[in-house]
C-alpha cells in the first residue's frame, strides 16, 4: 500500500520509479513534509479567524497578553494602524467594535478597550491588550500574561444596533462619564 502511495506521489512530482532512487525519494518526502507543515500552520490560522463572532455580550475568561513591538503602525483587521498608546485591543470571537472591560484576577485592576484586530493567534489567550493597556493592568515584559475577565459593555450587531453585555450592568456612573470622553 505505502509502495502504491509513493508511487503516486513519484508520478505526481515527475519523478522515475527506480530501485536506486534514494536521493530523488528523500527530496520528494522532504518536500512534502515540508508542504504538509506550512498547511498545517496556514489551517490553524484559518481556524482561528473564522472563529464563530460572539454576540451575545457574555464575558469572557482566559489569559491576555500584550502586542510586541513589532506590530507598531501595522494595519488592523478595522483597517486602522495599530498605535502602542492607544485602548486597542485583539479578540478572536469579539466583534469589531466591541467596547470591553479587561480585569486583572491578580490585581483587581481594569480597563477599557475597544476591539478593533483579530488575535490572539494562541491557544487559551482570549484578548491581546495595547502595551499601555497591559500596563495599566500590571502586565508587563516581565509577568507577559495575566488571568482576566472581558467583560463586553457594548457589543455592536451585523444590522447596525449596538445591544449592552454583561460589562455594562457593572459600570457606575462616575466610570460612564470617565470613559464617555466629551460630548
Amino acid at each position: 500500500m505505502i509502495r502504491w502511495a509513493m508511487l503516486i506521489v513519484w508520478a505526481a512530482a515527475g519523478l522515475a520509479w527506480s530501485s536506486g532512487a534514494g536521493w530523488a525519494h528523500h527530496r520528494v518526502l522532504h518536500s512534502h513534509a515540508a508542504h504538509a507543515g506550512k498547511l498545517h500552520r496556514k489551517l490553524a490560522i484559518a481556524r482561528a479567524h473564522s472563529a464563530a463572532v460572539d454576540l451575545s455580550g457574555r464575558k469572557q475568561a482566559g489569559r491576555a497578553s500584550f502586542y510586541a513591538p513589532k506590530f507598531n503602525g501595522r494595519k488592523m483587521a478595522n483597517g486602522g494602524r495599530f498605535t502602542p498608546g492607544s485602548d486597542s485591543a485583539a479578540s478572536k470571537t469579539l466583534p469589531l467594535g466591541t467596547v470591553a472591560k479587561v480585569t486583572n484576577l491578580r490585581t483587581g485592576t481594569s480597563v477599557r478597550v475597544v476591539v478593533r484586530d483579530r488575535g490572539p493567534h494562541v491557544n487559551g489567550r482570549v484578548v491581546d491588550l495595547s502595551p499601555r493597556s497591559a500596563r495599566n493592568l500590571g502586565i508587563d515584559r516581565r509577568h507577559g500574561i495575566a488571568p482576566v475577565v472581558v467583560a463586553p459593555i457594548a457589543v455592536p450587531h451585523p444590522d447596525g444596533s449596538v445591544h449592552a453585555g454583561a460589562g455594562a450592568a457593572a459600570i457606575t456612573p462616575v466610570e460612564t462619564t470617565e470613559t464617555s470622553g466629551p460630548r
